[in-house]
């Protein structure tokens, strides 16, 4: 008979454990194999007064700020995606924009929307954004670290299987775990500059037609099908 391949699932928890449960529901063999811990920061909340908006661009920030979120709940968030408008929904804030591309995007129409001092929770190793009009101040609440690969992680991928690379962090970490032995694993990346972070040697690469895990799993569907091997 015929066998898809496996879908290696190697992003932070909770977002990883979503996935599997998704990809698994679609039918996929949807291994959880997580490269990266994400934990809380200390941080210190500024004068909510300072600013006109709340920029929002991992659902992580919203589930480790902790309890100083609540003071900055009369900031109206721009959220990047459904999954981060969700976080911070349920973490008490009103969500006025949800965006379906990145956060740069969202960032170039603030200043139209009348919000020019913008506060950006975010990671401690987040890409940059150009703020361009805006006056954009960045505050880490958390940290995504790197973590010993599963014990199972090197019998998986001496043999055909999908990957996804949800960050330029993520697709350098498997990259590096990969070096030498990668053509015959297929990568999902959620952008080209994701992909490019990945290195060369795929035996395929697919980018997601959206920066989301739907678009993601549509990708790895895909590929765990057409890369089905036969088994006996």
């Amino acid at each position: 008979m015929t066998a898809a391949l496996p879908l290696l699932v190697t992003r932070a928890d909770p977002g990883g454990a979503a996935t599997v449960a998704r990809a698994r529901a679609m039918g996929l063999d949807a291994r959880h194999l997580p490269l990266f811990a994400a934990r809380a920061l200390g941080w210190t909340v500024p004068d909510p007064d300072d600013f006109d908006a709340l920029l929002v661009t991992s659902a992580q920030a919203m589930r480790l700020a902790g309890p100083g979120l609540a003071r900055l709940s009369a900031l109206p968030v721009h959220a990047v995606g459904a999954p981060s408008a969700a976080a911070a929904t349920a973490a008490g804030l009103h969500v006025a924009v949800t965006g379906d591309s990145d956060g740069q995007m969202l960032i170039d129409a603030m200043p139209s929307r009348g919000a020019r001092r913008v506060l950006w929770l975010c990671g401690r190793d987040h890409s940059p954004l150009v703020a361009g009009a805006t006056v954009l101040t960045p505050l880490p609440c958390y940290a995504v670290d790197p973590v010993d690969p599963p014990s199972e992680w090197a019998a998986l991928i001496e043999r055909p299987a999908v990957l996804l690379a949800y960050s330029g962090r993520a697709a350098e970490r498997i990259a590096a775990l990969t070096e030498g032995g990668r053509d015959h694993l297929a990568l999902v990346a959620i952008s080209e500059s994701v992909a490019a972070r990945a290195g060369r040697g795929w035996r395929a690469v697919s980018l997601a037609a959206r920066p989301d895990d739907a678009a993601m799993l549509a990708e790895a569907h895909a590929l765990c099908h057409k890369g089905a091997h036969r088994v006996v």
